[in-house]
């Protein structure tokens, strides 16, 4: 969303969805986003519930090195999706404070988003299970073998797998001091799994909006529920831009 006038998306009284969307973003003064694994799969992501399913009949289950090992193979085999470089747009623009998600893929900081709250971890918050060193960054994993530590020897895990599945405190901090300011919420793929943390926090007056093609909890706090997928949603934003006097992009910048 580089160089746009945000108010180029005004519209009248009957609007449609993307329409109310524009309007709801070009009014807001503080704006976060939630997602889950939605936002990935429109980039032809993988889940964790996914891969279980292929290894299973291998030798071992979440948490074992053939579990990892494919996972971060799957990781490195698929790229962010239009809707990750649309936020990333949105924050570079001014208009996005910061990304909640579950997702621990990295994919909205490989996209180029600054302020990301991974609640779950993720591949950039790594340690070695045999004495603890820690390795922040997702780029240990871009290896053919999985990483070894460079004083020990053992083997280097990254958040949810030597944590058991805990959340990652200082993501859960940064969620509830964003989601505390913010006057517009977009819910994006996520059923919400692990709001608890953080939901609460949330300002009472907050815009809400859902992007998600099937039915989730969010559906009866939502002020307006777009049933899209995200991708589809975030360009139909881009060509009502365009169509208003913008420069379309062919980077995948808004």
């Amino acid at each position: 969303m580089k160089g746009i006038r945000m108010g180029f998306l005004r519209g009248g009284r009957n609007v449609d969805k993307i329409q109310k969307l524009a309007d709801y973003i070009d009014q807001s003064r503080s704006m976060v986003a939630i997602t889950g694994a939605g936002i990935s799969l429109a980039g032809g992501g993988i889940t964790y519930s996914q891969l279980s399913r292929t290894v299973r009949s291998g030798s071992g289950g979440f948490g074992s090195d053939e579990f990892l090992r494919s996972y971060v193979k799957a990781m490195h085999n698929y790229k962010p999706s239009f809707s990750h470089y649309a936020l990333r747009d949105l924050e570079a623009a001014g208009k996005l404070t910061g990304i909640i998600t579950t997702n621990e893929d990295c994919m909205h900081t490989m996209a180029g988003s600054k302020n990301v709250a991974e609640i779950q971890g993720g591949f950039q918050i790594n340690r070695c299970s045999k004495c603890g060193r820690h390795y922040d960054g997702y780029e240990i994993w871009n290896q053919e073998e999985l990483p070894k530590c460079e004083s020990c020897g053992g083997s280097i895990l990254p958040w949810e797998f030597y944590s058991h599945i805990s959340l990652w405190d200082e993501g859960v901090q940064k969620a509830r001091e964003w989601i505390s300011e913010a006057d517009l919420i977009l819910v994006i793929g996520t059923n919400g799994y692990y709001g608890s943390a953080y939901w609460d926090y949330r300002r009472r007056d907050a815009v809400i909006v859902q992007i998600n093609p099937g039915h989730t909890g969010f559906d009866r706090v939502a002020a307006l529920n777009i049933r899209e997928a995200c991708d589809d949603v975030f360009k139909k934003l881009i060509e009502r831009w365009s169509g208003n006097g913008g420069t379309g992009s062919s980077e995948r910048t808004i």
